[in-house]
């Protein structure tokens, strides 16, 4: 992802008489082998250590351009102390940019310097005036029009002799060193070795809420197998609860042969529909749909459907294979075998999925299988779907992602790619570094205060948020954590809030809102998975969450401080059963903070420790937070200051800083 410049030949080329060191550049990944991620109208800040011998003055450019364009731009680098400089750029487009670092010594900048030092000691100053004419000339014919006039005039006046003072103040004036600035002297100047990348995504790829459905348990009639065009009516619902993107488990034809019952049991009834993830039968395979759920043009209208009220389809990408695909019949050297030649099943012993059979990665034939994959993710982008969220892509080679979800992004760079990996970490973090846009988290394990703090200062923190955004799912049709199983409604609410405040993106599994919870005995599976039974639900069921949920929503999308992870901060408070953190937006006019009881049983209380440095808040002084979920006001004072959250009614509470106050009874509020 990055460029290497040639490296200098053998013997003394003029590139060994470059006098200016350039190392330590960031942001880079591994190096600079993988790109650097935003999103459109972000920032990119560069920082370098610049240096040199001796004791000349130095200048640094930051370069960059997007890769359309072949001319590059420049920003000046303002030094930030101990050879570090600093610059910034902004990306305008979904195109991967480059950028790198250039510097020089400024020997106008070191002649200023030196000539006001002698000329401040008294000491004869001829020999230097005569010098800065030289240096002011040389940029004369380095300038255009109208500078070069100017900068040679001022040439004649520093070398015509005459009054020393008034020929050190015209040098020394600022419009001259605007002017020199302006046209340097960069002959010798160094290019740092490498160009680094910038891969730029679309916003979806930094920020939404998602919603994961399966349309087969739609169907106007409860425990039928629904279509897609049944599956609409319930679009509007999901749009009024606030979510951005609508997840869908694979949706094509379901293999037969050793298809799993119900709990993923080995035997299937006549009734059963088995798991979407085991994906081919005679109707077709990746680029077909199942045909109970409708046809191709009804999984357009579906989409289209789903448009037209906010919510954008994301569809699964299982490059795996039931024994009926007709890939198994067609292309059989794509699968591993066995010593008696049957293909191996899938397995993750002591589990068996007898209804899927793995890929060959690397087999005789990887390149037409490799295509072929390919081709099944463009074939849905042809059919307007641009989120795909992949299922378990640690379990390929990371070179085929590499490749694929570049190829794609050639055709389709507003492309996003969700990375549903719950392994090493080094290994989610592997994906996201070769073209992953976003990946699932062990947000879902992570309960107490010590371990949600330590976790996602992490990924917002360290280098990993150059690269890795994180989803944070609260549930998904694998996984019915713990503390929802005994928590009840206070844990439901409290994990949303966590989920949707700590996390830029983040998700729910369909059930949340009515509080789903029984799980298969001692496990941490739900009771009549959805993954292998149709299950119908009733969404208007007393106590449901969708009212919250669209509260949580409507305050993300309300304040930008929670559209990003970047200035996540985590702050001290007295009890360890509340977790405290803020965001603020990066101009600073939001600022959000946020308190959750991670008890659902018990109320807790404590004193926070609030950072009003940061807030441009003095010890003492009175200011406004706005509940945004229980609409109440609270004048709080100062740095500390208390909290106490029954789960009862609210285990949470997201204020959002206003105004600050100048007396307890002034309202002329300011901020």
């Amino acid at each position: 992802m990055t460029e290497r410049r040639p490296r200098a030949k053998d013997g003394l080329d003029d590139r060994l008489a470059r006098r200016v060191w350039i190392e330590n550049v960031r942001p880079r990944v591994d190096g600079g082998e993988f790109p650097v991620k935003r999103v459109v109208g972000e920032e990119v800040v560069v920082t370098a250590d610049v240096l040199a011998d001796g004791h000349d003055r130095i200048a640094a450019t930051l370069r960059w351009r997007p890769d359309s364009e072949e001319r590059w731009r420049e920003e000046r680098m303002t030094a930030a102390g101990n050879d570090a400089w600093t610059a910034s750029f902004r990306v305008a487009r979904p195109e991967a940019h480059r950028y790198t670092v250039v510097g020089w010594i400024d020997e106008f900048a070191t002649w200023r310097d030196e000539l006001e030092k002698k000329f401040a000691a008294g000491q004869d100053v001829e020999s230097e005036l005569l010098e800065g004419g030289a240096l002011v000339r040389s940029a004369a014919r380095r300038a255009e029009e109208p500078d070069r006039a100017w900068l040679a005039d001022v040439a004649d006046r520093l070398e015509a002799g005459g009054d020393p003072a008034a020929r050190v103040e015209r040098a020394l004036a600022d419009d001259l060193r605007i002017h020199m600035t302006r046209w340097p002297d960069r002959s010798r100047a160094t290019e740092h070795d490498r160009v680094y990348a910038v891969e730029v995504n679309r916003t979806r790829a930094r920020y939404g809420a998602w919603y994961e459905m399966f349309p087969r348990s739609y169907a106007r009639e409860p425990g039928t197998h629904g279509t897609f065009r049944e599956a609409e009516a319930r679009l509007p619902e999901i749009a009024r609860m606030g979510f951005d993107v609508l997840y869908l488990p694979p949706i094509h034809p379901i293999g037969r042969s050793h298809r799993k019952g119900p709990n993923n049991t080995l035997r299937a009834g006549p009734g059963d529909p088995g798991s979407p993830w085991a994906i081919g039968a005679e109707e077709g395979g990746h680029t077909a749909v199942h045909p109970d759920l409708g046809t191709l043009e009804d999984f357009d209208h579906f989409r289209e459907a789903a448009a037209s009220v906010g919510l954008e389809v994301a569809i699964d990408v299982a490059f795996q294979c039931s024994p009926d695909h007709p890939w198994v019949r067609e292309h059989p050297e794509w699968f591993r075998h066995r010593p008696d030649g049957s293909i191996k099943h899938a397995e993750n012993p002591p589990k068996k999925y007898e209804d899927i059979y793995p890929l060959r990665f690397d087999g005789e034939d990887w390149r037409a299988l490799w295509r072929a994959l390919r081709d099944v993710v463009l074939f849905w982008a042809g059919r307007g779907v641009r989120i795909f969220r992949v299922d378990n892509p640690h379990t390929k080679p990371l070179r085929f992602w590499r490749w694929l979800i570049a190829g794609v992004r050639e055709r389709y760079p507003e492309a996003i790619f969700l990375s549903e990996a719950f392994t090493r970490p080094k290994v989610m973090y592997a994906l996201a570094k070769v073209g992953f846009d976003q990946s699932y988290t062990y947000f879902t394990w992570r309960n107490t205060r010590s371990e949600l703090t330590a976790y996602l200062t992490e990924l917002t923190r360290s280098e990993v948020r150059e690269y890795f955004r994180p989803n944070l799912w609260t549930n998904t049709p694998d996984i019915l954590p713990e503390h929802l199983q005994y928590g009840g409604r206070a844990a439901f609410m409290a994990r949303l809030v966590l989920a949707a405040t700590l996390g830029a993106s983040y998700g729910v599994y369909s059930g949340y809102e009515v509080l789903e919870a029984e799980a298969r005995p001692g496990s941490g599976e739900y009771l009549d998975s959805e993954k292998y039974a149709v299950k119908s639900r009733d969404f208007r069921s007393k106590g449901n969450l969708a009212h919250y949920v669209a509260r949580i929503n409507a305050i993300r999308r309300d304040n930008p401080a929670l559209h990003s992870n970047e200035r996540l901060r985590f702050h001290d408070v007295d009890n360890e059963q509340l977790l405290f953190y803020s965001k603020t937006s990066e101009d600073l006019d939001n600022v959000i903070l946020v308190i959750v009881n991670l008890d659902p049983h018990h109320t807790h209380a404590g004193w926070v420790d609030v950072p009003i440095e940061s807030l441009g808040i003095t010890e003492g002084e009175v200011y406004q937070v706005h509940d945004l979920l229980g609409e109440g006001r609270f004048l709080w004072r100062g740095r500390r200051n208390f909290v106490q959250l029954d789960p009862a009614s609210s285990p949470a509470q997201v204020f959002r800083v206003r105004r600050k106050v100048r007396t307890e009874r002034d309202f002329d509020y300011f901020m």
